[in-house]
């Protein structure tokens, strides 16, 4: 008899990995013991050295399907067996230093339970094993046991505990096990806090809204005529009021969602309405592929995508049958999401049509986690919740993807991905102790310990307070479940972002890091480039970050490493009259393009026919001028977001105001796609000025051609295809220029304005043609949600 010791790292803890090796152990005649501790999972096994070297080959192939493997290290064990069989025995708890898992959709197996009429878990929306269910989304503190989270007020049932105790059982040491007879309970009530369904067959319809405020009276007459034994389940009734026409809050997995009927435009219309969202699309829900089919079309990897354990919205080319209009205003595509959880399965299955699923809020405002928050906040906006007592601990969106240039790319990280570690390249196996506090905006904060990144779930918009006290009790949470103390604080170096500012209260010095090499950074890091391998280009672009001079960058060209970077090239620099007003204002940015490579006078005289002339003449221009000339209010930005803003304006897309960042691109993304293929860069729309040092990109040539296209009356698609193709062009033909010069071929694209398909793909492929090698962020956003990955690795680089 041998013995080894062996020490697995990893995501392998709350995801039925010790049964796993339980079971492999059986198989291979061998004795001793598995246990869990701070570090991962540890074993000590003894047996021939022929069925220990068989069950350690097995170990990495037999992984359960939550399960990572980050390491796996045997070593010789001179000690002898203890025990004539092979046992799971109690967690030891030195630090904490294991991975935790991110939520899991509803596994196959438990799908089929609460479809069978004969199992104990039948319909019941809560049923979960070690292969699903939630993990982040309930826990409160390490390790992950059930007394530590929101399952700890649930006693289990005789017969759920002896699934739990059982290491065959696919329930063992799940923590979140539970039945109809032990388990959370879900019930439906109307928004004056009457119970109207109930699965104990509670039936107190007591509908009347005589008490209510007028604005918060709904017709229930209809939904209080009971037709079926079904209206007992609550499930089930909640369906039917969707059927109905009725909005219905619905408490998920990771916060509250509304729900509504998305091919009922009355329904639709009242939601975006009372929730006062008057623009952005909506999320939607369907029960199967099958029927998203119907509205959208979606090839191989957004078909995986959509079956993905972690279940994101996944962005769709609307095609088919229609929904109602207000779903996705003016946009040609479609976030659909198939369920996650048994109660959304359960809710589903009765309805053959896609439901809108968009976050529990009032606009700019966090999702409702709490039943008492939701019944006040929702109580406007909802004519019904279904509700549940189990907690949501921590608040977790919907993630967001997107396939563009071949492959899947998160836009939004949250729920199924977080908190998963990313494994730092080779040269940061000593990083440690590093707090990345992230952007202002589609926040998201770093931990760096022990060569490996956890980035956090999105938190959103630092600007509202609550989102604020959620960012800052999710990093609280975070350093509990990581046993983390913070040495290094990162923080960006744009001293108004409340992300900066709380840093600074966090320590006594902290590391500001330039917004744009975060961008640079956090794509070498996702993509495993060592840490001192040679420095690369990049083409960074996004709305805007402060640039090392205090001028507001934002159409950046760079060459860089983790270490630092030199700025090689940038858009021409524009002013923004009125600041965070001229990103509101997309006529703004027209009116600062237009005056500055044109006399104004001039245009005025020889286009003033056209309807961007026409709105700006109407506009208080003198003021904006002098505002321009005096440089009051009005920085200085090579923004290339705001460049888009200014042509899109110039084409009659959302000119005076927008509803939600990025507003302006997104339209004339969608208008130029038709005809991008059959379309080409106008032949003079850029220019390089070099006589300061720096590549200077100016676009007087763009702003000809299009005005020229505007007044012959060219077709709009056409002229938006044609900037697209220029600004491509432009980028790959300075890049092109400054790989020459320095003898680089990897080139990093990254920056909010690459979630553009049209550029990134144009840009990407025309670079691989010339024999680059590009890499842009796929599992990490490329916009602001990514930038505290890079401004980890940029301090810890500096700190090695």
């Amino acid at each position: 008899m041998s013995g080894r010791a062996i020490r697995v790292r990893g995501i392998v803890q709350g995801v039925g990995f010790r049964p796993t090796i339980w079971r492999l152990a059986r198989q291979h005649r061998l004795t001793g013991e598995v246990w869990n501790d701070g570090l991962g999972v540890m074993i000590h096994a003894f047996g021939s050295d022929k069925d220990l070297e068989a069950f350690i080959r097995q170990i990495p192939l037999q992984l359960p399907p939550l399960a990572r493997l980050d390491s796996l290290e045997a070593q010789s064990l001179d000690e002898l067996a203890q025990s004539d069989e092979f046992r799971i025995v109690a967690s030891r708890h030195n630090g904490v230093e294991t991975p935790i898992a991110a939520d899991a959709a509803t596994c196959a197996d438990c799908l089929a339970d609460i479809a069978d009429p004969g199992n104990r878990r039948y319909r019941y929306p809560f049923t979960n094993c070690t292969h699903c269910g939630p993990r982040l989304s309930i826990i409160r503190k390490v390790p992950f046991d059930r007394c530590h989270t929101g399952m700890a007020e649930f006693a289990m049932c005789p017969q759920c505990q002896r699934e739990y105790d059982d290491p065959a059982d696919r329930r063992f040491h799940a923590q979140a096990n539970c039945c109809p007879d032990c388990g959370p309970k879900v019930w439906l009530e109307d928004n004056g806090m009457n119970e109207i369904s109930s699965p104990d067959r509670w039936m107190r319809l007591r509908l009347s809204t005589l008490h209510l405020p007028e604005n918060r009276r709904v017709d229930k007459r209809s939904a209080s005529t009971k037709t079926d034994a079904n209206d007992d389940d609550p499930i089930y009734r909640a369906a039917k009021l969707i059927r109905q026409g009725y909005i219905i809050a619905i408490k998920g997995l990771g916060g509250f969602h509304l729900a509504c009927d998305a091919g009922n435009a009355d329904a639709v219309n009242r939601l975006r309405e009372r929730k006062r969202r008057y623009a952005k699309p909506f999320a939607l829900m369907a029960k199967d592929i099958e029927v998203i089919a119907r509205y959208a079309t979606m090839d191989d990897q957004e078909t995986l995508a959509l079956h993905d354990k972690a279940a994101p919205i996944v962005l769709l080319a609307a095609q088919g049958e229609t929904l109602a209009p207000g779903v996705a205003p003016d946009d040609d595509k479609l976030g659909f999401m198939l369920p996650y959880t048994p109660l959304h399965t359960l809710l589903l299955q009765d309805l053959d049509a896609p439901i809108v699923l968009t976050s529990g809020n009032i606009s700019d405002e966090p999702q409702c986690i709490d039943n008492d928050e939701a019944r006040e906040k929702m109580a406007d906006i909802a004519d019904y919740l279904l509700l549940h007592d189990r907690a949501i601990v921590n608040r977790l969106d919907d993630s967001v993807t997107r396939l563009m240039d071949g492959n899947m790319r998160l836009l939004r990280r949250a729920r199924g991905y977080s908190p998963e570690a990313l494994i730092l390249p080779p040269g940061f196996e000593q990083a440690d102790t590093v707090l990345a506090m992230g952007a202002e905006l589609k926040n998201s904060f770093c931990l760096l310990k022990n060569g490996q990144a956890v980035v956090s779930q999105h938190i959103g918009d630092l600007e509202n307070a609550a989102v604020q006290r959620d960012y800052r009790n999710a990093i609280d949470l975070y350093k509990n479940l990581y046993g983390f103390e913070p040495r290094c604080i990162a923080v960006d170096n744009h001293q108004e972002f409340l992300s900066t500012q709380y840093g600074q209260t966090l320590a006594e010095s902290v590391m500001p890091v330039q917004h744009h090499h975060a961008h640079l950074a956090a794509c070498l890091a996702e993509h495993g480039v060592a840490l001192n391998a040679p420095p690369v280009l990049a083409a960074i672009f996004d709305g805007l970050g402060l640039g090392d001079d205090g001028a507001l960058w934002g159409g950046e060209f760079l060459l860089g490493d983790y270490q630092g970077y030199t700025r090689l090239g940038h858009f021409q620099p524009i002013a923004l009259p009125g600041g965070t007003q001229a990103m509101r204002e997309p006529w703004r940015n027209s009116y600062a393009q237009l005056s500055y490579y044109f006399d104004w006078g001039t245009l005025q005289r020889d286009y003033a026919d056209l309807d961007i002339v026409k709105l700006l003449e109407n506009k208080p221009l003198a003021m904006l001028a002098t505002m321009i000339a005096k440089n009051l209010n009005s920085p200085l930005s090579t923004s290339c977001g705001r460049w888009f803003d200014a042509f899109a304006s110039a084409l009659g897309l959302y000119s005076e105001q927008l509803h939600y960042e990025g507003q302006a691109a997104i339209a004339l993304e969608i208008l130029a796609a038709p005809l991008f293929a059959d379309e080409q860069a106008y032949p003079k729309a850029w220019a390089i000025d070099r006589s300061g040092g720096l590549s200077v990109l100016s676009w007087q040539g763009l702003w000809l051609d299009v005005l020229a296209d505007l007044k012959r009356g060219a077709d709009k698609a056409r002229i938006a295809a044609r900037i697209h193709h220029s600004l491509s062009a432009a980028t790959v033909g300075l890049l092109n220029e400054l790989s020459g010069q320095t003898g680089i071929d990897s080139i990093v694209l990254s920056g909010g304005v690459f979630q553009n398909r049209l550029l990134l793909e144009a840009v990407s492929g025309e670079l691989r043609r010339y024999g680059k090698t590009v890499l842009s962020p796929q599992r990490y956003p490329m916009n602001d949600g990514g930038l505290a990955l890079g401004q980890a690795a940029i301090a810890a680089a500096r700190s090695l």
